[in-house]
């Protein structure tokens, strides 16, 4: 189930079913507004987004209450997480997913929602969105990639091919919009060649994890998995999360591997992200691609969770999302 487009005049409402829009500074929010509203866009926040605990975050029953009123509001016509956390897992026994089914909308955004995302799709069948947070908007320099692929995904029709980026960042831009750091992109890493056409699923690799063993994990027959991981996570930690993944039922029918550029502090280059994928021989037959514009780094394009792509690898990338 793939929600209407949205188009300009829509009403996007920002929810935090993770940690709380109040961690994000004002001139974060003031830009964020401001980028989405020079698309058409009306920006609302549900009535609890801003609620903070002692783990920065909203009791279940607000978060919960906030997100099927995103989903049952016939003005709303998209939804955007405020900010990515590590709670949005609470949520998912208490959600109404026929619900949800019955009330198909755009969802959007990335880190913590990997568990939110693909539990909706499990459960309700509907696709989402891992993309841009309402506050990942906020910045002020670099954003233009990012913009270009929400336009793409969200709000144009068709299949369209996924390009690099010029240049990113791993810089904490959101402590200080005037001192940003930029490097060059060297494009695609090839690591397995090959071609695959397949359903779009996982995001976060650790978080999709936590979802392992529970109703919520989706059937990975047939999918191309995109996987990224944040900076608290190196190599060892990569790696033995992504062996979890491989041990999985269905798993020998994954059909390719897309991974995320990975944060500097991660201290995973190519080289090494090579013979990670290399050492596991559940993943020789299949074609994998890795120092993708998506994750915990800037800029980063959006993909429909539940969608499908098709990537050929060889001397040189071809990489389309033909479903979203």
């Amino acid at each position: 189930m793939i929600p209407a487009k949205l188009k300009p005049g829509d009403e996007i409402r920002v929810i935090s079913p993770s940690e709380s829009l109040s961690t994000i500074s004002q001139e974060v929010r003031r830009t964020a507004l401001e980028n989405l509203t020079k698309l058409g866009f009306k920006v609302t926040y549900s009535a609890h987004s801003e609620e903070a605990d002692e783990f920065a975050s909203s009791p279940i029953g607000s978060r919960v209450e906030d997100l099927h009123n995103a989903f049952t509001d016939k003005n709303v016509k998209g939804i955007m997480s405020s900010i990515g956390g590590l709670n949005a897992n609470q949520i998912l026994d208490h959600l109404d997913y026929g619900e949800i089914r019955s009330n198909p909308k755009v969802l959007c955004g990335y880190s913590d929602l990997t568990v939110l995302q693909n539990a909706i799709f499990t459960k309700a069948g509907m696709v989402s969105y891992y993309g841009p947070h309402f506050s990942s908007l906020g910045m002020i320099n670099g954003l233009e990639y990012t913009l270009e692929y929400f336009k793409k995904c969200l709000i144009e029709e068709g299949p369209f091919s996924v390009g690099t980026s010029k240049e990113w960042s791993n810089d904490e831009w959101y402590i200080d919009q005037h001192i940003r750091h930029f490097m060059e992109n060297r494009g695609y890493t090839t690591i397995n060649p090959g071609e695959a056409t397949g359903r779009i699923l996982g995001g976060n690799l650790s978080t999709f994890g936590i979802l392992q063993g529970t109703k919520y994990m989706p059937d990975l027959s047939g999918s191309i998995l995109f996987l990224e991981e944040d900076g608290k996570n190196t190599a060892p930690d990569f790696d033995r999360s992504l062996q979890s993944l491989v041990q999985q039922p269905r798993f020998e029918e994954v059909r390719g591997l897309v991974i995320g550029r990975f944060e500097n502090m991660s201290r995973i280059p190519s080289e090494l992200l090579s013979r990670i994928i290399k050492g596991k021989k559940e993943l020789s037959s299949i074609p994998v691609i890795g120092n993708v514009d998506f994750g915990h780094t800037v800029p980063q394009f959006t993909f429909p969770i539940g969608g499908t792509a098709r990537i050929s690898v060889g001397p040189s990338v071809e990489f389309k999302i033909l479903e979203h």
